[in-house]
């Protein structure tokens, strides 16, 4: 997984209209929920970002193990939740997890298809029904994408969770979801009929 950068300070006013003041600012309010524990649920941290720091996070296929820089501390995160808003789409609020080395995490991998399907060989069409894959590892096993290899896949074949295995991985994603497939073509559909005249 690749490490970026991040740093913001903590931010003492809560509530909605200071989380208003600091998006003005041209700050998003955040949240760093960490390894110690409040009545037995991860404590969080208030703390604000500038946008442009985000940015390289958010609007990004790549998943990071981010080093959090607040008033000087350093941490050791991954993002766990942004919230947009509706109509405008700009970041409202972010969740950090914060991470070490003994606790495994829960995030999704981007999926990355490798190889020429047969199934596309022979004018089917590969269709991707899932972008990410929900993993459970330490951080430091966790890829940065997992490749599957398509090659063998034939037309109206699908590849399903429960067939990948992935080492030092615990795969989260239930085993029935379906991560690709080959659908029939119109095109295939001529040349298979052609072929049986």
């Amino acid at each position: 997984m690749k490490e970026i950068n991040v740093t913001g300070q903590k931010r003492t006013d809560l509530g909605k209209k200071a989380s208003k003041t600091l998006r003005k600012e041209g700050l998003a309010p955040c949240n760093l929920y960490g390894l110690a524990e409040q009545d037995g649920k991860p404590a969080a941290m208030a703390f604000a970002v500038p946008m442009t720091e985000l940015r390289k996070i958010i609007y990004t296929p790549h998943i990071y193990v981010i080093n959090l820089v607040i008033d000087g501390e350093s941490r050791t995160a991954i993002l766990k939740e942004i919230q947009f808003h509706p109509v405008t789409d700009a970041v409202l609020h972010v969740d950090f997890l914060e991470v070490n080395d003994q606790k495994p995490i829960t995030i999704g991998i981007p999926v990355k298809l490798t190889g020429l399907a047969q199934g596309v060989r022979d004018g089917g069409r590969m269709n991707l029904s899932i972008r990410k894959i929900e993993v459970k590892a330490p951080y430091q096993q966790i890829p940065e994408h997992l490749d599957i290899d398509v090659t063998a896949l034939q037309i109206g074949k699908s590849i399903k969770v429960g067939q990948l295995n992935f080492e030092g991985l615990e795969i989260v994603t239930g085993k029935e979801v379906i991560v690709c497939s080959i659908k029939m073509t119109r095109a295939a559909l001529s040349a298979a009929a052609q072929a049986q005249a």
